[in-house]
């Protein structure tokens, strides 16, 4: 399928089936912008931004204004005169109807008023040909047995999401008193709410951001084993279960199962050991059974599709936003990302994160809201003598990731290289049990650095005042749940039996429940 692109050239001849079927054009449109274009100066400029050579249907019109866009970017002035003899000197004059074409072309307006309006018609004909193009090429590959239709998929959504980017992209211009307005506004609620972001629930992180802002692309960078993943999940239960705010996980790293065990770690308290090996007592189960009740209508989707390409991203967000409201977006973690692209000419890997790198920003701008995406740190890290805090330099396979970042945290946990005390074993700021959050850049704010609890069992991070949830706390707390429901029933053999068939029964009928429900409506 490596020759998409070629063999799709070959087709954009339209395979109409009704015969003679002319394809989506407006001529007399495409005649009185160009004629505009020569007759008045101001006309280009309003419409040089969204206009192309190959969205004229005419081939003449094609050839009339890439010259005078060749023109334009040479700043040379576009009127009759310079357009005909610019034509000439590339020996394309005669093929697009001689100056008498030019000519006419001038004398069918008077101004370019409309010729926005006009232009944006032009391009909806242009992108109804393009769709029309890409149908047929479609419809064809699947009548071939050799097809794959994961590359297919892919040619679909690329070609879709490169119509979209690159002509359906309205101009945004404000004034500044709008601006300010806006500014003012967004102050306000901030005074009133105390962020002006999404809460992560961790203390001196939203002091320094007031939250994940919309727009941004923030990039959580570690080796592995020092709990990216865990950090993520830290911030899901924040946002989710306390702040009921919408969020996507992507998970490509890990299964969606795998992912919402941590989550139950973490949100009982639960070492993630007893969970996985099932050792878990009746009063564990209990716990569980109780803690796990106000997991179940949390608006949490997670999508666990491997390798997930740049354009299925794009359009599963679009759609999630579209249907439940999301607010936010996880990636874990994005070097498992894919490109498909057919249409790139990529070298290496190097190019790909690019360009991964890159959609992403372009991504969360576009749907204006925060993309938190993982990413793995180089081994250059673990060869520094000394200490081993990254540093931006130490971003793994692209220096694009850094240029298109906003936010770069890396987390850095001395204990895991052997370290009992945070700069030197002589001093006693011990390390164990602690990880250090590093803002790397911040292109919005300040760079600084700040210390988390690490507990490794449960699968959590914390901030440093909080406590650890122990077992004994909540022990206590079912005893004392049930020594209230024994005096409600009375101390009689019979009511305590009734009583403990009744909270199996309970927690059997919640362990049949599909846990995860949102997941299945990612596949719908």
């Amino acid at each position: 399928m490596s020759d998409f692109i070629q063999e799709e050239t070959k087709l954009i001849q339209f395979k109409n089936s009704k015969k003679g079927k002319i394809p989506p054009q407006a001529l007399d449109l495409e005649e009185t912008i160009i004629g505009s274009i020569m007759i008045d100066k101001k006309g280009l400029d309003e419409v040089i931004d969204i206009l192309f050579p190959e969205v004229f249907y005419k081939k003449e019109h094609q050839e009339i204004f890439f010259v005078i866009q060749k023109l334009y970017h040479n700043s040379i002035p576009i009127d009759l005169y310079t357009v005909l003899n610019e034509l000439r000197k590339i020996g394309k004059l005669e093929s697009i109807g001689g100056e008498l074409y030019l000519i006419e072309l001038t004398q069918k307006v008077i101004s370019s008023a409309h010729i926005e309006y006009h232009s944006r018609i032009v391009i909806q004909k242009f992108i109804l040909r393009k769709l029309i193009s890409t149908s047929s090429y479609i419809i064809q590959k699947c009548y071939e047995e050799s097809t794959d239709v994961f590359d297919l998929l892919d040619h679909a959504e690329s070609k879709l999401f490169e119509l979209h980017q690159k002509y359906l992209i309205e101009k945004k211009y404000e004034t500044t008193q709008c601006l300010i307005q806006k500014a003012i506004e967004k102050i306000k609620k901030t005074e009133k709410e105390g962020l002006s972001g999404i809460p992560s629930g961790f203390h001196k992180l939203d002091y320094i951001t007031s939250g994940w802002q919309n727009s941004d692309l923030i990039i959580l960078a570690s080796r592995p084993g020092m709990g990216k993943t865990t950090f993520m999940l830290s911030m899901v239960k924040n946002i989710v279960v306390e702040k009921k705010i919408p969020i996507i996980i992507f998970s490509l790293e890990m299964s969606s199962i795998q992912l919402i065990t941590k989550l139950i770690s973490s949100e009982t308290g639960i070492s993630s050991g007893k969970i996985k090996r099932a050792n878990l007592s009746q009063l564990d189960w209990e716990h569980l059974f109780h803690k796990t009740k106000k997991l179940k209508n949390v608006p949490l989707f997670i999508d666990d599709t491997p390798s997930l390409s740049i354009f299925s991203l794009r359009a599963k967000c679009r759609r999630l936003i579209s249907q439940h409201g999301i607010k936010l977006i996880f990636i874990d973690y994005m070097q498992l990302m894919g490109v498909h692209d057919h249409s790139s000419k990529l070298q290496n890997r190097e190019q790909e994160i690019s360009v991964i790198s890159r959609s992403l920003k372009s991504i969360s701008k576009e749907l204006d809201l925060p993309i938190i995406a993982l990413s793995q740190l180089s081994r250059a890290v673990e060869t520094r003598g000394g200490n081993k805090r990254p540093i931006l330099s130490d971003l793994r396979e692209s220096g694009a990731i850094e240029q298109d970042a906003d936010i770069v945290l890396f987390i850095y946990r001395p204990e895991y290289y052997g370290f009992k005390n945070w700069d030197s074993d002589e001093d006693n700021d011990s390390c164990i049990g602690q990880a250090e959050i590093i803002i790397a850049k911040h292109r919005n704010g300040g760079l600084d650095k700040f210390r988390l609890k690490f507990v490794s069992d449960q699968a959590k991070f914390l901030n440093l005042e909080e406590k650890k949830q122990s077992s004994s706390v909540w022990e206590e707390d079912f005893k004392k749940n049930v020594l209230d429901q024994e005096n409600f029933l009375g101390t009689s053999p019979c009511n305590r039996n009734n009583l403990e068939d009744h909270t199996l029964s309970e927690f059997n009928s919640f362990n049949e429940i599909d846990f995860n429900n949102n997941e299945n409506s990612l596949k719908e």
